[in-house]
């Protein structure tokens, strides 16, 4: 809601101050759909060049998270917690043996499949079971495990965040991009220097309207979108960093109960589960759970 607001505000008081101070768009109407062709494709072809595939097309699958915000709301953060407190207790009431068919085959497992949103997130899944497994195969070094999920974690928020990456190199090769056009714009008008002053102004301005369009999308909109992009992705990798902060909570000998309580307090503020809902959504676990 807040990003279609920002647009609005942005045209309004950019060409609204524009025509407030005596300014005519008849040269910007003419000249803009011809600039814009040109650092607009430029742009685009630059961040073809300059991208695999796969992330050309996380960015085009991420685009409308820029508006929808983050895919973890406050009930999956919930229901995380819940999970986890299920895994764990398990591991300290039942022993390895009992949790290692879950692990193994998480899709077959009754206590994954009570939360099917955080099922369909596949590195949460391989995080959790590969964490677990590991703990079943002795390796209960709190310090070790921790720095084995850590370099996880770095790599998958790196991989997950290259769409925002990507967009800021685009913002930043506006400007100059807009310089091009420019500088064509009055290769063009050298071209006509015998024509009449009016002539020649209205073609100087038209070349400049190439500058104005470079810097005007690149900190009006695509580098604000990147910077947009970078704090939802920010904020969805603190789903995963719960994870690790309860696993490991787990391995210092802590309860279930205090283990994912450790993980609540790691929730995004907007997002957190208050101490009593929590408790209440634990209490309504069912008991053969």
């Amino acid at each position: 809601m807040f990003q279609i607001i920002g647009i609005v505000v942005v045209f309004v008081m950019v060409f609204g101050g524009f025509m407030l101070a005596g300014g005519h768009f008849d040269i910007i109407i003419r000249a803009a759909p011809f600039e814009l062709m040109m650092i607009g494709g430029a742009a685009v072809g630059a961040f073809l060049l300059g991208n695999s595939g796969k992330t050309v097309m996380k960015t085009v699958g991420d685009f409308g998270k820029i508006i929808a915000g983050p895919k973890w709301k406050t009930q999956d953060y919930r229901d995380l917690l819940s999970l986890l407190f299920l895994l764990t207790k398990t591991m300290k009431t039942k022993g390895v043996i009992a949790l290692e068919t879950h692990i193994e085959n998480p899709h077959d497992s009754s206590i994954f499949q009570r939360y099917p949103r955080i099922m369909k997130d596949h590195f949460a899944i391989d995080f959790i079971c590969d964490t677990l497994r590991m703990m079943t195969m002795n390796l209960e070094d709190p310090h070790q495990v921790e720095d084995a999920m850590e370099k996880q974690l770095e790599k998958h928020h790196h991989e997950a965040s290259t769409p925002a990456h990507a967009m800021q190199s685009m913002a930043d090769a506006l400007p100059a991009l807009g310089i091009v056009a420019a500088v064509l714009g009055i290769i063009k008008t050298m071209g006509a220097i015998d024509s009449p002053p009016a002539v020649l102004g209205g073609k100087i301005g038209a070349a400049l309207v190439g500058t104005f369009l470079g810097v005007f999308l690149a900190y009006g909109f695509v580098g604000p979108m990147a910077s947009r992009l970078k704090e939802v992705y920010d904020e969805e990798h603190m789903f995963y960093v719960i994870i690790q902060n309860v696993l490991v909570a787990h391995l210092h000998g802590n309860a279930a109960q205090i283990s994912v309580e450790i993980g609540r307090t790691g929730v995004p503020t907007k997002s957190q589960p208050s101490f009593m809902e929590l408790e209440t959504a634990l209490s309504e676990i069912p008991a053969e759970a």
